[in-house]
């Protein structure tokens, strides 16, 4: 395996006063770089780890578009001591981390069975094990603090398997249990720091063209698809107002409900429907080399394939986001009822 040093490859100048630190892994594509232009929007400075040098140096000219402090750091999420060389560093220049985002991963598209096991333990380490390094190397600084937010990506899947991604499913529920582990003994010390989690919907990112598959057609996501900005924006504001729990996207909260209810009829459905449904014969893109074990060269944004198909609004996430806005319109809908219902009695 490649080893990477936690070593800075860009920094922005000095930029006005900061809401904050976060740091982002994963952010250099995808979700992460998403959610790396959205904290930065939001007036943070932001540190990026990853992989790939390019798309580090691209992650970073982001923040400084927006007007804040950038760092990129080349670091593999999945080996503890880089993880905690590069938060030791990031602290030293940019200052203390205010939110960590564990956002980090890797997967096989593959039957169980055609998944070797060195790959199988290279998928989980960047999933699983990046978000339990990542973890540490927050929480290490944050308590002595007695202040901070580590927000951990989850997913659907995390409470539903599918087939295809054993590694990625596997890896997400244990992350759930992970995470709630922490966040109990978190409360038993009476910590003000927070840990969040927050699951998504299948989105347009780039996993779908660097991911390692052995399948005869081009993986998709599974439809809805969402925009990833659609994500980081809860990501963001779960940093801000933050909860152990955030499900983001309809067909988020119909999964993790439908499995409570009818875990046996999905069983079924994904048995007969979860191979194709993940596949597609029409995208006219081929494939990047895989980012299994090393980065992918270039710098490749946000966004996946399927620009045309995703959603850039989930109305469940707006409403989960706008609680008070939608709790005040039922109140005065209940409000108008009573008084159409009092008036039709006199």
């Amino acid at each position: 395996m490649t080893q990477f040093a936690a070593e800075a490859i860009a920094e922005t100048t000095a930029a006005p006063s900061s809401r904050g630190i976060a740091v982002v892994t994963g952010g250099s594509a995808g979700l992460g770089r998403a959610i790396t232009r959205g904290f930065a929007d939001a007036g943070y400075d932001v540190a990026v780890l990853a992989r790939g040098h390019d798309g580090l140096v691209g992650a970073v000219d982001d923040v400084r578009r927006a007007g804040r402090r950038g760092m990129g750091i080349v670091c593999d999420v999945g080996e503890n001591e880089q993880v905690d060389a590069a938060a030791e560093q990031i602290e030293r220049i940019l200052g203390p981390i205010t939110v960590w985002i564990n956002n980090a991963m890797g997967g096989i598209f593959a039957p169980f069975l055609e998944v070797s096991p060195a790959d199988f333990t290279r998928a989980t380490q960047t999933t699983y094990f990046g978000q339990v390094n990542g973890t540490r190397a927050a929480l290490r600084r944050m308590k002595p603090r007695d202040r901070g937010v580590v927000v951990s990506v989850g997913s659907a899947l995390a409470y539903r398997g599918i087939p295809l991604q054993s590694a990625y499913c596997g890896s997400k529920h244990a992350v759930v249990g992970f995470h709630e582990s922490v966040l109990t003994e978190l409360l038993h010390d009476h910590s003000r720091v927070k840990i969040c989690m927050v699951h998504m919907p299948a989105m347009n990112t780039l996993q779908f063209s660097w991911v390692r598959s052995k399948l005869p057609q081009h993986p998709q996501p599974v439809p809805p698809i969402y925009q990833p900005e659609v994500a980081a924006r809860a990501v963001v504001y779960a940093a801000e107002h933050p909860r152990p729990r955030m499900w983001v996207g309809e067909s988020t909260v119909g999964t993790i409900l439908g499995n409570r209810v009818v875990a046996g009829l999905l069983d079924r459905y994904l048995g007969r429907t979860g191979f194709s449904a993940q596949q597609t014969d029409s995208d006219p893109n081929p494939q990047f080399a895989d980012n299994l074990y090393e980065p992918v060269a270039g710098d490749h944004g946000a966004h996946g394939d399927f620009d045309d198909r995703s959603l850039h609004f989930s109305p469940q996430t707006w409403a989960t986001m706008h609680r008070g806005r939608v709790l005040a319109g039922v109140g005065l809908a209940a409000a108008g009822v009573t008084a159409a219902a009092a008036r039709a009695r006199r």
